[in-house]
């Protein structure tokens, strides 16, 4: 009879090898794909997170209100103030930009002159830390806002156009509302967005 014969220990540590290695380059490629996949995903959650931001700015300025108790839009250079038509009355709404992080602010309605002057006042005196105010975009550097008056953008806090005053109004007169705005938002690296983004809003029919 002949003698069966087994496999010696180099051939079996040569073969454990072998499937250590081919373990190895397929987990590599799962990996791969798993790193891919989580990227990805992370992309499309900053995209709809972005465009939600967007279609939220672009609805505000769509209801923008002018009233004869305050502007119905200003920008300082560091936030935009609006007074948009809400139901139940007017609204207060501040978007700002504090430390890296685009926030939006709304007043409650309301429908008396003092009250929209004090929401308005209230709104003046926004640190970006308060709790009602929502961070709703991370990683924006920095942004800039302009107006379209006369044909052309131009700096919001330039001199615009001064609007007709209402028959039998006391306020003074004040600066007409531009037919659009435009912003441009410069992200910081790491926050998912390349390079920046540029906006125009037409700002909707004015009456109540």
């Amino acid at each position: 009879m002949q003698r069966a014969r087994g496999f010696t220990l180099v051939e079996v540590l040569v073969a454990l090898f072998v499937m250590s290695l081919l373990a190895a380059m397929a987990w590599q490629g799962v990996d791969g794909m798993l790193r891919a996949r989580d990227t990805s995903q992370r992309r499309l959650e900053s995209t709809l997170r972005l465009n939600t931001v967007l279609a939220q700015w672009q609805q505000d300025l769509a209801s923008v209100q002018e009233s004869p108790s305050v502007p119905g839009l200003r920008f300082d250079g560091a936030s935009l103030q609006l007074t948009r038509r809400a139901p139940g009355g007017l609204q207060v709404v501040v978007w700002s930009l504090h430390e890296g992080r685009l926030l939006r602010w709304v007043g409650p309605p309301v429908t008396a002159s003092r009250e929209l002057q004090d929401s308005w006042m209230r709104s003046q005196q926004l640190q970006g830390t308060e709790a009602a105010q929502l961070v709703v975009l991370e990683g924006v550097s920095a942004w800039q806002v302009y107006f379209y008056r006369g044909n052309a953008w131009s700096n919001p806090q330039s001199s615009g156009d001064i609007a007709a005053p209402a028959p039998g109004a006391s306020a003074p007169a004040a600066q007409a509302l531009p037919s659009g705005v435009r912003v441009v938002l410069d992200f910081a690296e790491g926050s998912g967005f390349a390079g920046g983004l540029t906006r125009d809003t037409l700002l909707g029919p004015q009456g109540l």
